[in-house]
């Protein structure tokens, strides 16, 4: 692990809660910051970013005493976060969602891990009560494993809401952090093959307020493409390596129906194949050899 020693302890938090139509859920949720924040002694600051919502959401989060961000058009979850975080005065940033699901008196324990050392701490919803809809599960589960492979990890939550990081960690990866709901997923992934330290905390997770943001399908097929796309960028020879063999495989397979089963000594197919085989572990190599030099991914 990257990040092993005791810093000092943090004193100050900027909250950021990306918002899109949350009146139902808002005011609740900021005064359940407000109160465990002061109770635990945070400096702190608490910015709501509405994502253009056409119910009131802004203005409860006004009145409540929350610094608004408002965007003109909706921009997405991660672009939401990212907005908040620009406007953030401290270094340390804790994100949450407004709409009731994660509970607030975890995050100054969430805080001390990472005053303990950790680069980020997550709330992983691996409680006594977690709500997670059921048409959301194996998906979850299938896209949790293809990134436990590509980071060489257990992942107890890929995708929580709930986490505490430096600032700077999100301007260092802020070339790859999408606008969309994968930005949780981009920035896990990016620190834990990066070999940062990323510790987590198991949490409950209730019923949200209000109407999903969340469309099954498209999202997962979203989720899927990122973590191909992870892959390629953070660990191209666990993509590539593995894609090389089956070529070639499939060719000394297909070689050897063609000899017994045809009587043919020699096929072109095989040959394309174990070709293939070859250029593709050689790009493998070279995107390593790339990744291994890109600065903006290996600074502290």
């Amino acid at each position: 692990m990257r990040n092993n020693k005791k810093v000092n302890a943090i004193s100050e938090i900027s909250v950021v809660i990306p918002c899109f139509n949350e009146q139902g859920g808002i005011l609740s949720v900021i005064e359940d910051l407000k109160s465990t924040l002061k109770t635990s002694g945070l400096k702190h600051e608490i910015i709501v970013v509405d994502d253009a919502s056409i119910d009131a959401t802004s203005d409860i989060a006004v009145k409540a005493g929350a610094v608004v961000v408002e965007h003109g058009v909706n921009r997405g979850y991660g672009a939401a976060i990212k907005s908040g975080v620009r406007v953030a005065k401290y270094d340390h940033i804790c994100i949450t969602d407004g709409d009731g699901t994660y509970p607030s008196k975890v995050i100054p324990d969430l805080v001390s891990a990472v005053s303990d050392g950790a680069d980020m701490a997550v709330g992983s919803r691996t409680g006594d009560i977690v709500k997670i809809p059921l048409i959301r599960r194996p998906a979850k589960f299938a896209i949790t494993k293809i990134a436990e492979s590509i980071a060489g990890i257990s992942i107890p939550d890929l995708n929580s809401g709930l986490r505490v990081f430096k600032k700077s960690q999100v301007k260092k990866y802020s070339g790859i952090l999408p606008n969309g709901f994968s930005f949780t997923t981009t920035i896990t992934l990016a620190l834990l093959t990066n070999g940062f330290r990323v510790d987590y905390m198991a949490i409950d997770y209730e019923a949200r307020i209000g109407d999903s943001k969340i469309r099954p399908i498209s999202d997962t097929i979203n989720f899927v493409t990122l973590i191909l796309r992870m892959a390629l960028y953070f660990a191209p020879l666990k993509f590539f390596i593995p894609a090389s063999f089956i070529c070639i495989l499939v060719a000394i397979a297909w070689a050897l129906i063609s000899r017994f089963a045809l009587g043919q000594l020699a096929d072109v197919t095989s040959t394309i194949l174990v070709v293939l085989g070859i250029q593709i572990a050689v790009v493998g190599l070279l995107a390593e050899m790339i990744n291994k030099r890109l600065p903006s991914s290996r600074q502290d």
